[in-house]
């Protein structure tokens, strides 16, 4: 009795759909010695804040970026060395900053957050490697506050992020930047406060 299902496939051929999908399987795998970069050549430069969905913000998925989140979404040594490395070697040609409203980083005073820093070190922070790496670094004068980095303005923090990255010499991207409100799950451009304009008569 003939088949009367019908094939997708020519007989004897279904194995370039296997091998398709091996040779896709060996590129995520092994994208890095390939020289694949990723799908959108980007790094996304984020707040950890846990209220912040980077990917569905920005509409990306796996593979489309590298993503670097720290306390407060700030370009530190680290993020500097990351998008030096990524530009450079990995191809990667494009810097999204996403800060956030109501970040942890603007919820206490500078000194509070020294105080409470140096009471878990035991009342002494010169003796605490920074950077366990390279113990041999420090911060030298400037202070543990400066070092924490504390936010006063979202908007200008946020705009701060993106010169620095835009300005330094060993990253080579566009680098744009971006505010999550948490209040309304949407992004909005630094210096972009809508509420205050719609909600503020203007005089004549």
């Amino acid at each position: 009795m003939a088949d009367s299902h019908s094939h997708d496939h020519e007989p004897g051929h279904h194995h370039e759909h296997v091998d398709a999908t091996v040779e896709d399987h060996d590129d995520w795998a092994r994208r890095r010695r390939k020289g694949i970069p990723t799908d959108k050549q980007l790094l996304v430069v984020a707040c950890m804040d846990e209220r912040i969905p980077v990917e569905d913000a920005l509409g990306i998925e796996l593979g489309d970026a590298q993503i670097f989140r720290n306390a407060g979404g700030k370009v530190t040594d680290d993020v500097i060395r990351s998008a030096a490395l990524t530009t450079q070697f990995f191809d990667t040609e494009e810097i999204i900053v996403v800060n956030h409203t109501d970040c942890g980083m603007m919820s206490a005073p500078d000194d509070a957050v020294v105080e409470g820093l140096e009471e878990a070190a035991g009342g002494d922070l010169d003796d605490v490697d920074l950077d366990p790496a390279l113990s041999e670094l420090s911060i030298g004068d400037a202070s543990v506050a400066d070092w924490v980095r504390m936010t006063d303005d979202i908007d200008e923090a946020c705009a701060a992020q993106v010169r620095y990255l835009d300005e330094h010499p060993l990253v080579d991207a566009t680098v744009h930047g971006y505010v999550y409100e948490v209040e309304s799950g949407t992004l909005r451009y630094p210096g972009g406060r809508i509420a205050e304009d719609i909600s503020t008569r203007v005089e004549d």
